[in-house]
């Protein structure tokens, strides 16, 4: 069959796909251990609860569920995520600075949509979460990395950065980054506000990690220091209940920006599901949470710990970061060794990783690679980082 020679917008030259997602096809082979991957443990997934959750709420408002619902979201649900973010988070949010999105991915976009132009400056981590990076990509912006060390973002680079670049946006992962690990400095997080507010720009807040935490204590939220409305809280039910009912919000207390967003939403998907939408806000108002994470913590610290142990054994010259909490491990190799041609090696032997190259805006960094613990038994770590220290130890 000759198919149609289609010319396409300018928008993909150079869109690829994300690699993670041609990584994962090769998680099909039979044996396969996969650290690629940034799914929650399936042992974490409530499904009979769910399933109980979903009758009743549907046995109650099903008619309303099942039909069209307002861009602005299920009124319960906003609720129920502006009292989790108080009472948990220390967020000072009300239902009507709630914009429910189809996952935190739909809120980045939404962001891009209401406030860049084609050509426009968008700050970014580096490295940084490159499903994120993917979609600045679509929109035609100028992706320019600010460096980090173990405390975030170094704030000497950033300022540097915003006035050279006066830029529209800055993307952070402030808790546990993806793909780092690294979890942003208190201080750190309250004169990103200020210089927000000081150079106007707009802060994403993208938190998705924040309730997986294995050691040390909570910091407060970037938007707590926000006084002016330049910080969006960006949160997500995916990591914590299911990434299967593709449930966040967007959360922020500048009403025109809130317009701009349900407006952008109106045309991508109308409104996140109802039914999902009731489903999480039916698993906060119960008190689920808690316990749930109660549970959970335990096994992915103790998977964690598999993980830090076999790399303890590592060639020299080997680096990791030691998060606090989250579901990566970064692992930086000698200057001269390559991740990208080291993990066709891997592959062969059984293991599967994410070159850190793909996290950078501008590449690079071939001698990086991030770790992914949450799907793997502790036994199958310690196999999997045995073969990953041979492969490594071969060059």
């Amino acid at each position: 069959m000759n198919q149609a020679q289609l010319t396409f917008a300018r928008r993909f030259d150079g869109v690829s796909g994300s690699a993670i997602r041609d990584i994962f096809k090769l998680l099909a082979m039979p044996g396969m251990i996969s650290f690629a991957g940034g799914n929650p443990s399936d042992a974490a997934l409530e499904d009979t609860l769910v399933a109980e959750l979903s009758r009743d709420v549907l046995l109650r408002d099903g008619k309303k569920l099942l039909q069209y619902g307002a861009t602005e979201g299920w009124a319960p649900y906003r609720a129920a995520a502006a009292a989790f973010l108080r009472q948990e988070i220390g967020i000072d949010a009300e239902e009507g600075h709630v914009l429910p999105t189809t996952g935190s991915t739909q809120a980045i976009d939404l962001l891009l949509k209401a406030l860049v132009n084609e050509g426009d400056t968008i700050l970014v981590e580096g490295p940084t979460f490159l499903g994120s990076l993917q979609a600045m990509k679509l929109y035609g912006v100028n992706m320019v990395p600010v460096d980090m060390d173990e405390g975030g973002l170094c704030l000497d680079a950033l300022e540097a950065a915003v006035k050279k670049h006066n830029p529209r946006l800055l993307y952070t992962v402030p808790n546990f980054q993806n793909p780092t690990g690294i979890t942003l400095l208190p201080e750190r997080r309250k004169a990103i506000a200020q210089m927000a507010a000081q150079y106007n720009f707009v802060v994403a807040e993208d938190d998705p990690y924040r309730g997986l935490r294995y050691h040390g204590t909570p910091h407060p939220t970037i938007f707590s220091f926000d006084q002016n409305g330049y910080v969006v809280y960006l949160t997500s039910f995916s990591k914590l209940i299911s990434p299967g009912l593709r449930v966040g919000a967007a959360i922020t207390k500048n009403e025109a920006l809130l317009r701009k967003l349900t407006v952008g939403k109106q045309s991508t998907d109308c409104h996140t599901p109802s039914l999902t939408q009731a489903i999480v806000a039916e698993y906060l108002s119960r008190g689920f949470m808690a316990p749930h994470l109660t549970q959970i913590i335990p096994r992915y610290r103790q998977q964690l710990q598999h993980m830090l142990d076999g790399l303890a054994s590592f060639p020299e010259g080997v680096s990791i970061i030691r998060p606090e909490g989250g579901l990566f491990v970064w692992v930086t190799l000698p200057e001269n060794m390559d991740a990208v041609a080291l993990l066709q090696k891997a592959v062969d032997k059984g293991v599967a990783f994410v070159p850190g190259t793909y996290f950078y805006a501008g590449g690079g960094h071939l001698n990086t690679l991030r770790l992914n613990f949450s799907n793997s038994e502790p036994n199958r770590i310690d196999r999997g980082m045995d073969i990953l220290q041979s492969v490594i130890k071969e060059g």
